[in-house]
């Protein structure tokens, strides 16, 4: 892996950036035993970075006066409350906290796109580790693997809270029964139709995540290759640079609400779907 783009055409600086560092090559269009290692790693690392400010937050916690940081974080938990109150009738001491978490955790992920694209190629060239990794990407939620396989936690959560607060047979009941009535005839149209909206949420809820990251990713690395044309052997003068750098700060600024927004939009739907495993039809 090259910091640099003195080798590769437009297309094929692109190509390489949106490559996962992955444990073997991927043959077919599913291979569960592919594992994209940088959004392991730094999906990983990005909770652990969200736990470390919960702790920290709840470590300075006082009751007088707080500081600017206990306020934003008294902030984000009366925000994230006050919509599960909303959403979630009954019990919500598991929810409220697990809406919370979703929210700061895709929110760090999101906000490692701002990362300069072609730093990580440099500090991996600088650590002489360009041999092992020869590709990686930064940022979790735009891998789609990395996106579903939050919405599929969702998916689960919303069927254990559909068979604890309805109990196995009300759960059962309602697969066959909703929307169209309890008929014997009616029951297979109603499972499948049950089947396909809990495969739609998974799958949207994800694909929604995915589409919106991996497209400012994308636009990063075009607003990168402004920066970059002369080492392409291109026809370019200083209007690259200065292109390069006022579209870039311009995108970062508007790239920051898409981020919270992401993260916000996926956290309600979290709350959504729980919020539905909650209503008897």
């Amino acid at each position: 892996m090259t910091a640099g783009t003195e080798t590769q055409s437009p297309s094929g600086y692109i190509a390489h950036h949106l490559q996962n560092f992955s444990n073997r090559s991927q043959t077919s269009v599913v291979d569960f035993s592919v594992l994209n290692l940088d959004t392991l790693f730094w999906s990983v690392l990005m909770g652990a970075v969200a736990l470390l400010l919960f702790y920290c937050a709840a470590r300075r916690a006082s009751s007088g006066v707080p500081s600017r940081f206990q306020g934003a974080i008294e902030m984000l938990v009366e925000m994230v409350e006050g919509q599960s109150k909303a959403i979630i009738p009954g019990d919500r001491r598991f929810i409220a906290p697990l809406a919370l978490t979703v929210f700061v955790w895709i929110a760090l992920m999101n906000a490692l796109d701002l990362v300069p694209v072609d730093l990580p190629a440099a500090v991996i060239q600088g650590l002489g580790l360009s041999d092992v990794i020869d590709r990686h990407r930064i940022v979790p939620t735009a891998d789609l693997n990395g996106t579903l396989g939050i919405a599929l936690g969702v998916l689960i959560l919303a069927l254990y809270y559909g068979v604890k607060i309805k109990g196995p047979r009300g759960f059962a009941h309602e697969l066959i029964s909703a929307p169209f009535g309890a008929h014997p005839l009616l029951w297979p149209c109603n499972l499948l139709i049950n089947i396909i909206e809990y495969l739609a949420r998974t799958v949207s809820l994800g694909m929604r995540l995915f589409g919106n990251m991996y497209a400012g990713e994308l636009l990063f690395l075009l607003i990168a290759l402004l920066g970059s044309l002369w080492s392409m052997h291109l026809d370019a003068s200083a209007l690259g640079l200065v292109g390069h750098v006022i579209a870039g700060s311009l995108w970062a600024i508007f790239h920051i609400l898409v981020i919270v927004l992401q993260a916000f939009i996926f956290m309600m739907l979290t709350l959504v779907y729980l919020g539905q495993a909650h209503d008897k039809h």
